[in-house]
């Protein structure tokens, strides 16, 4: 029987167009969902050997691809939004992740202390693969114990003028910022002093030695805990100018109302 044969005798249209209207529209109604194409197989996850024939994911590759990848280049060889890694060394690395200044929050601002973005055992996966792009730059340091009294005059001479005596930080020029070392762990502080991050210069250890180092590191220590705070609340440790200001405006309130209980006192 022929398709024609086979029609409508209500309407005279082939039954197979009226199976195909149907389906068209069942397509229809189910929305845009049902004409998207159907996703293909997410690629292969980066892996490395394990030493013992097999291969695991390799974290570092997969992590630095995800997050690093789209400014700094999949070899680590820098763009247009980011520049080149190859060579800086696991200690300039492991300072930006494990402070939290990357990856960017937002590229247009400069880069804060804040809540790192990678777990501990992320950040190490991270090192190893921006260092393998190329040797060289300072390691990440072992910090020892120092020396509070040295450490305050090393950071007297070349670190007050920019995070200021109390290490709350000031504002530099052209709208940059010292950052406050409120929340600096030792080894980001030594990290920072060899790779100079920023517009802070890097001192080797040519310049200041480890046991220098360690120095600042333990002085840096002292300035986040409460041994300078004896005499009452820190005030935040803007100085003299903070604590008299306050003085004179809790002085001035007391001041007043005294007045006014006196002269409360006189209308009786």
């Amino acid at each position: 029987m022929s398709v024609t044969d086979d029609a409508d005798r209500s309407t005279g249209r082939p039954r197979r167009h009226r199976a195909l209207a149907g389906t068209a529209v069942l397509v229809l109604a189910a929305g845009p969902a049902a004409l998207a194409p159907i996703p293909g197989p997410s690629p292969t996850a980066p892996t490395v050997a394990d030493g013992r024939g097999g291969v695991v994911p390799d974290r570092g590759r997969e992590l630095y691809l995800q997050s690093c990848a789209s400014c700094h280049g999949p070899q680590g060889q820098g763009s247009q939004r980011g520049p080149s890694l190859i060579g800086v060394g696991p200690a300039s690395v492991d300072f930006q992740l494990g402070t939290g200044r990357m990856p960017l929050a937002q590229e247009r601002y400069e880069p804060r202390h804040r809540k790192p973005v990678f777990s501990a055992g992320d950040i190490a996966a991270l090192v190893r693969q921006v260092d393998s792009f190329g040797g060289g730059g300072p390691a990440i340091p072992s910090v020892g114990p120092g020396d509070v009294r040295d450490g305050r005059d090393l950071y007297l001479a070349n670190c007050a003028a920019c995070h200021s005596a109390t290490g709350v930080g000031t504002a530099l020029t052209n709208g940059q910022l010292a950052p406050s070392l409120d929340r600096s762990t030792a080894i980001q502080v030594v990290e920072a002093v060899r790779v100079g991050p920023g517009l802070m210069p890097a001192f080797p250890d040519t310049i200041l030695t480890d046991q220098q180092v360690d120095a600042l590191a333990a002085y840096v220590g002292v300035l986040h805990g409460d041994e300078l705070d004896r005499g009452g609340a820190s005030l935040g440790r803007f100085g003299p100018l903070t604590e008299g200001l306050v003085a004179w405006a809790v002085g001035l309130v007391v001041i007043l109302l005294a007045v006014r209980w006196l002269g409360s006192r006189a209308g009786q």
